[in-house]
């Protein structure tokens, strides 16, 4: 498989992620109790839909096409979130907990693309994923403060 192919690949899987989460985000807004909470998840949605952008321009800076939609895992784990909020007391603190637990698959598939040996990542691309990683990360401290504070 071509270079720039096996990159585009890669960069669409996480482009996926990035619309699940983006979604996931949108939907957790709209169910959240507490205002800051709610900011916070708008916010992330927001983060997220540039994360998108600047991983569509990758992408076609390596002359293919970005996948146009989220994935099956991400509707299952929307659908999730719908059902779990609707048998919790504290429905803030469930949701958060689910946002840390994507979160958490979402830098473990950002640190496999970084550090997967098979390939190397031009810099520009290998800087652009190591930045949206540590906002993820930053993200996922911030959600865990939130869940400490609500639960």
């Amino acid at each position: 498989m071509k270079y720039t192919v096996e990159i585009s690949n890669k960069l669409n899987e996480l482009l996926e992620r990035t619309y699940d989460a983006e979604k996931g985000f949108k939907q957790v807004a709209e169910k959240a109790n507490n205002q800051v909470i709610k900011e916070f998840f708008e916010n992330r949605a927001k983060q997220r839909y540039d994360f998108g952008h600047e991983l569509k321009k990758e992408i076609k800076a390596f002359g293919q096409n970005p996948d146009k939609g989220g994935s099956t895992k991400g509707t299952l784990h929307r659908t999730w979130i719908d059902f779990k909020s609707l048998f919790t007391s504290n429905d803030d603190e469930a949701m958060l907990e689910e946002v840390s637990r994507g979160e958490n698959e979402a830098i473990e598939t950002y640190n496999d693309i970084i550090n997967d040996s098979d390939f190397v990542l031009p810099p520009s691309t290998e800087n652009l994923l190591m930045r949206q990683r540590n906002m993820i990360r930053e993200t996922l401290q911030t959600a865990n403060l939130y869940e400490e504070a609500v639960s």
